[in-house]
């Protein structure tokens, strides 16, 4: 092995243990960077112009329309968990389900699936299900640790169920790692991939885990009915009452996720925009559910009637461009009857929004989702540092390489880079990971022919197994710093357990079957 592909593996492990450390994931990466291309270029072994080349490489990435969908994404997310909207969710769906065995855990799972697709973060979602569901949960009988690993594996949900900002992120690194693969190794292929693909393909798994958490929870309803115990409704009420509240509080937030992944999926909107319609949706959603003034409501309905109405305007295809020579009657009296609705729309979302503004509330989701923007962008930046100068040392070259040369051709490469991201993941958070593995390992993976879709999934499916495992899983952390005594770390692994072989069982799903991941985004894209 030549000194430079050493210093490049040195680098790596440096990284690796400085990140462990606890040091900041963006600083860390780029100083260790510049320090060991400071080291190459005085041994002589480096050349000094890839520094050139780093305005070059990160203007592009901070100003590509897709990832503009993930402050959008985030805003929806934060804009939703501060509405209430799950709190409200959980008590009527808690409600509804309460004669079901297990099935407080049921609606646990179902809302924790619901706030995943809408925030995509996991301690986000961890946190928020922890402190709403598990003193619930326990003063109803459930054991610890069968309530504190359903909110740990319903939390990590946002890693497979889109829309999300993780499955933006990563469906971004893999249309960039599918086109070096095509560049770097002369692949002939007309496929483009794109993050409406992998939300497609993460649909089936992540709603297959979903059924399959829900229903493991039942059958220890069944069997161990002490662990999950029934709450049978009160005979003096009328179980349509429960039936309507669960709709009510159903209803808005499964019609805005829908409204965002269906724009998305039948190819009406980019994510970008889709995430924007699903930020607007979560304002005025915030203000129907938390405004106590009347008039502040019916503004926030009648602007959601009006985007109804201009898509449904859009979707009979007549063509109302401003600009145009000629125009039909027909074209003059939509385009007018748009730029009225328009104009309805506006007026009545700045008339909804006063509350929010008075409340300090917009200001807050504002400056949370800036936060997290921000670190995702500083660690994006950080590892195009850090993949540019270890590029340098030929340290992409040694990683292709190594896999090339792995025993089991194909697939043994494959499963040695999902058995150490597994490990990474014990260490590092999911956006690091992206950021700076995926764009190593992905292009020799993607040249043995392997479909970008089904490898983006399995990723996603094994790091969210590794944020589940004991002991040093991302998600047990989260919950064990807003769970109460009660729930000690013995019974919180133990309740992971079973969650983590259900997990293990969708990736072999999606291993040996692999049109769970491709079926939908093929047929989408057909």
């Amino acid at each position: 092995m030549s000194l430079p592909e050493t210093l490049s593996l040195l680098m790596f492990g440096l990284a690796c243990a400085g990140l462990m450390g606890g040091y900041n994931v963006a600083f860390t990466l780029s100083g260790i960077a510049v320090f060991f291309a400071a080291l190459g270029t005085s041994l002589g072994i480096f050349d000094s112009n890839f520094f050139l080349a780093i305005p070059g490489r990160i203007y592009p990435l901070i100003t590509r329309e897709i990832l503009i969908a993930v402050p959008l994404f985030v805003f929806m997310g934060v804009m939703l968990e501060r509405s209430k909207i799950a709190e409200d969710l959980l008590e009527s769906l808690a409600d509804l389900f309460g004669p079901l065995p297990g099935g407080l855990g049921v609606a646990v799972v179902f809302v924790g699936a619901l706030l995943a697709a809408s925030t995509g973060i996991v301690g986000a979602t961890v946190v928020t299900m922890g402190l709403l569901s598990l003193p619930t949960m326990l003063k109803r009988g459930y054991s610890p640790s069968l309530a504190s690993g359903t909110i740990a594996a319903s939390g990590t949900l946002g890693q497979i169920i889109p829309p999300s900002i993780v499955l933006v992120i990563l469906g971004d690194q893999i249309s960039n790692a599918f086109q070096e693969a095509q560049r770097s190794h002369g692949l002939v292929s007309t496929q483009v991939v794109s993050v409406g693909d992998l939300f497609a393909g993460a649909l089936l798994p992540g709603l297959t885990l979903v059924g399959l958490y829900a229903a493991y929870i039942v059958i220890t309803g069944l069997l161990q009915p002490q662990k999950a115990p029934s709450t049978p409704w009160p005979s003096d009420i009328d179980p349509k009452i429960f039936i309507r509240r669960a709709l009510i509080a159903m209803l808005p937030p499964i019609i805005l996720v829908f409204a965002v992944l269906g724009s998305i999926l039948t190819g009406y909107a980019t994510p970008t925009r889709a995430a924007a319609l699903g930020a607007l949706g979560a304002i005025l959603l915030a203000v129907i559910k938390t405004s106590g003034t009347q008039i502040y409501k019916r503004a926030a309905m009648v602007s959601l009637l009006g985007i109804i109405l201009l898509v449904i305007i859009d979707l009979t295809g007549v063509d109302i461009r401003f600009g145009q020579d000629r125009l039909t009657g027909i074209e003059r009296v939509i385009m007018g009857l748009s730029l009225l609705i328009s104009g309805v729309v506006f007026t009545a979302v700045l008339t909804a929004i006063w509350p929010l503004l008075k409340s300090d509330q917009l200001a807050q989701v504002s400056r949370k989702t800036m936060h997290i923007t921000s670190m995702v962008f500083v660690i994006l930046i950080g590892a195009t540092i850090f993949s540019l100068i270890f590029r340098g040392f030929g340290g992409d070259e040694l990683v292709a390489e190594f896999l090339e040369n792995a025993p089991g051709g194909q697939w043994g490469a494959l499963a040695l880079v999902m058995l150490v991201m597994f490990i990474l993941g014990f260490f590092l958070d999911f956006i690091e990971i992206t950021f700076v593995v995926v764009p190593l390992v992905a292009p020799p993976l993607l040249a043995f022919g392997i479909d970008p879709i089904w490898l983006g999934i399995l990723m996603a499916l094994n790091l969210q197994t590794s944020f589940l495992t004991p002991p040093f899983g991302f998600a047990l952390f989260y919950l064990q710093g807003v769970s109460p005594p009660e729930v000690t770390t013995r019974a919180l692994y133990k309740g992971v357990i079973p969650f983590i072989g259900l997990q293990f069982i969708v990736i072999l799903l999606v291993v040996f079957f692999p049109a769970l991941a491709t079926a939908l985004p093929n047929n989408l894209l057909s």
